[in-house]
């Protein structure tokens, strides 16, 4: 049967990665699709390592709007990310009739409305398992295998950089300063990591998370973004001593009133499989109603687990190819027409468990104002931990944990609790989540 050609754009880690694994087991991926899958086609700005890469095995350009205006070419694989001209390339693919498999999440998470749009009309696919947690298949596992649940929430480590970062910080007792040039020695962070310690990335991954689970628009601007960067190494180790992890998480969730879509490190019982996973990895827990909770872990980076999703996208899109548009997985998983633009809640109508941490003055009645303050917002306590002053010093911390609370209750408490006299700094507050039903 005829090959699927198969244009390639960037050919850096994953792009690499792809080249390597598609040689490597193209017999296997063969049996498995149908029919032959070869990369004919690739473009890079670096001329030199395209070809030492392909190894003369295919056309090599630096011109990418040339691999998406090639006849010959049958589905584009875009690797290059950003907003910018990867967008143009994907609805010029598109546009000429082509299928898509992209690990672009910024891309998606912010356009991928119109993309879809601009895929269903013309007929074709656009395929993106690799956009979120690398090898991890959780985008066939909502999109497909959970199909008959309604799905509860999603909470994911999606960023390896962070976990790595709050492992070493947990590990060793460093501050995150100390750990983030450590993880960019060894390549874990990028020479500027903001889209990673600052929550940006997970936050894209799982607006797209979202919108599968629930059959909503992605809607990223309305996602709620947090990071680690001004986590303190005192508040992981009081987390420990209460029997919690903290963990960078992406939650969404389904309320009566609309969805939560937030990003923000967040205390896990230890107890939890998902609060166990370490150093780079990534897990995702889903909470279906008929399925109960499922984790699906593995690398989410990487030039080989990354191409392992890229060329499971080739096969599908490859198989599905010749089939009528109609009777294809939908993109989101929903039918197009069958997609509601149901709300994403502000954080303030955002109910969870805190963690407080307050640095107070050691004197009596301080504690009786402040569980005053808290009963005064509807906020009841779990547990407290008041630690005794080190010798010679006049103020202690108090930290609390409450039950589920909406945040706006939080939000109120805490500027009551900081306007007290003895309250000697700003109120560190962490967000808790016991993933239990």
């Amino acid at each position: 049967m005829k090959p699927i050609n198969v244009g390639l754009l960037g050919i850096g880690t994953v792009g690499g990665g792809t080249w390597t694994v598609l040689n490597r087991n193209a017999e296997e991926i063969t049996r498995r699709a149908g029919r032959p899958i070869q990369i004919t086609m690739v473009a890079d700005k670096n001329l030199e390592l395209a070809k030492q890469v392909t190894g003369g095995k295919a056309r090599v350009t630096d011109d990418a709007f040339a691999v998406v205006a090639d006849p010959e070419v049958d589905i584009v694989v875009e690797l290059i990310g950003g907003y910018g001209v990867a967008k143009e390339l994907v609805l010029k693919a598109i546009e000429n009739g082509k299928h898509v498999v992209t690990a672009n999440k910024a891309l998606l998470a912010v356009h991928g409305n119109e993309i879809f749009a601009a895929a269903q009309k013309k007929g074709v696919m656009v395929a993106f398992e690799a956009a979120v947690a690398g090898g991890i298949p959780i985008i066939k596992a909502l999109r497909e295998g959970l199909t008959a649940n309604r799905i509860q929430w999603i909470a994911g480590i999606i960023n390896g950089t962070t976990n790595f970062i709050l492992s070493e910080m947990r590990d060793k007792g460093l501050s995150f300063d100390t750990v983030l040039k450590e993880a960019q020695r060894l390549g874990y962070a990028e020479a500027d990591p903001t889209f990673d310690v600052e929550g940006v990335d997970a936050a894209h991954k799982l607006t797209i998370m979202s919108a599968i689970a629930f059959g909503i628009p992605m809607q990223f601007d309305k996602a709620h973004i947090e990071g680690i960067s001004k986590l303190e190494a005192e508040d992981i180790k009081y987390a420990e001593q209460l029997g919690y992890r903290i963990k960078l998480l992406g939650i969404t969730k389904r309320r009566s009133e609309g969805f939560e879509l937030r990003v923000h490190p967040t205390l896990v019982p230890t107890k939890r499989l998902i609060a166990n996973v370490e150093g780079a990895m990534n897990a995702v827990l889903v909470q279906g109603d008929a399925v109960g909770a499922t984790l699906y872990y593995g690398k989410g980076a990487g030039a080989e687990p990354t191409a392992s999703a890229v060329i499971a996208d080739l096969v599908d899109v490859t198989r599905m190819a010749t089939s009528d548009p109609e009777n294809r997985v939908p993109h989101l998983a929903f039918q197009p027409d069958a997609v509601k633009d149901t709300p994403v809640l502000p954080m303030a109508e955002v109910k969870t468990s805190y963690y407080l941490r307050l640095r107070v003055e050691d004197k009596p009645g301080v504690l009786a104002d402040i569980t005053r303050i808290l009963a005064d917002q509807q906020i009841s306590i779990d547990a407290m931990i008041q630690r005794e002053p080190a010798e010679g010093e006049e103020q202690t911390d108090i930290i609390i944990l409450t039950h589920e609370t909406k945040e706006k209750n939080v939000d109120g408490a805490i500027a009551k609790i900081e306007a007290l006299p003895v309250v000697k700094r700003k109120v560190i507050r962490l967000r808790l989540e016991n993933l239990d039903k």
